[in-house]
């Protein structure tokens, strides 16, 4: 398996910029031997979702390649990645041109574009000093920079992101101090917070899913923390349990009654733990249906 915090990074803007985009991770690059971390292309139908996925959301608003590091990149690092979106504008002209059924370019030069050129967004959690000045990079918000015009750069340095809400989802891209922080405000959202929705199983996964230790990059997030994993790690095993339950019922009322109108499937997969207890304990005296799944009158 590749370093762990790589392939969380991928999957987890991957998974939350499906929410209101088209996405996909490791998007090959025809031209070169590259591969986009995530791809993205906002969908116009879903701009009320992407509203709600703060500072993550104002980034996807354009198509935009997204490449996130562990650590923070170097000059060399960002110019491949600016190779990759070059690269990638050219594969999209070549696709559109073929879609349209022309053999060459035959747009004028001074034409309007007609292939939007994606915007490239590098993630790190320090500030990349060369990076910023070579491109004259700007501050658009703190965190968030903005390269110099007509490049469509953004470079994101999660260190120096507000701790809130907006920011959360890219925040837990970080580590050590940065990556504590964000868990422990995942961890202080209600339950269904579309963010946990994201990134717990991401996170139970790559994290305490495995059972390779971790290295010297993949620090220890804190006993409070993994406390918290573990309970949804049980609750994830208890949900489990449920299901075979179901599923055993289902199988026994069939296996009794015959086929089941949909209503008692319904019935029975809405059903909570007791009620299907109940209702098991039922079935081998119950001459009909309704004798398992309708209280006694």
């Amino acid at each position: 398996m590749r370093n762990r915090f790589d392939q969380f990074a991928k999957n987890i803007l991957r998974d939350a910029l499906s929410r209101a985009c088209t996405s996909e991770a490791e998007v090959e690059v025809m031209a070169a031997s590259q591969k986009i971390d995530v791809y993205c292309v906002p969908d116009p139908a879903r701009i009320g979702e992407r509203s709600q996925m703060g500072t993550l959301g104002e980034l996807s608003a354009d198509p935009s390649l997204f490449e996130p590091f562990h650590n923070t990149p170097s000059l060399q690092r960002v110019r491949r990645c600016l190779c990759k979106q070059l690269t990638w504008h050219h594969e999209l002209e070549r696709r559109a041109r073929t879609a349209a059924g022309l053999l060459s370019q035959e747009a004028e030069p001074d034409a309007p574009q007609a292939t939007p050129f994606p915007a490239l967004v590098v993630i790190g959690p320090g500030r990349p000093e060369t990076v910023l000045d070579v491109f004259a990079c700007k501050s658009v918000q703190p965190g968030v920079y903005h390269a110099v015009a007509g490049l469509e750069m953004r470079v994101i340095v999660l260190g120096e992101l507000p701790r809130t809400r907006a920011t959360l989802l890219l925040r837990l891209l970080g580590s050590g101090r940065l990556l504590s922080e964000a868990l422990a405000d995942l961890a202080a959202l209600p339950d269904g917070a579309w963010e946990k929705s994201i990134a717990t199983p991401l996170l139970v996964h790559f994290r305490l899913g495995s059972d390779e230790p971790a290295t010297d990059e993949e620090e220890d997030v804190s006993d409070e923390i993994r406390a918290w994993f573990e309970d949804y790690q049980q609750k994830l095993r208890k949900e489990g349990e449920r299901t075979g339950e179901r599923t055993l019922l289902l199988r026994q009322l069939r296996a009794r009654f015959g086929e089941l109108p949909a209503p008692a499937v319904a019935r029975v997969e809405a059903a909570d733990v007791l009620e299907i207890e109940r209702w098991g304990d039922r079935v081998l005296g119950a001459k009909t249906l309704a004798d398992v799944l309708d209280e006694p009158s």
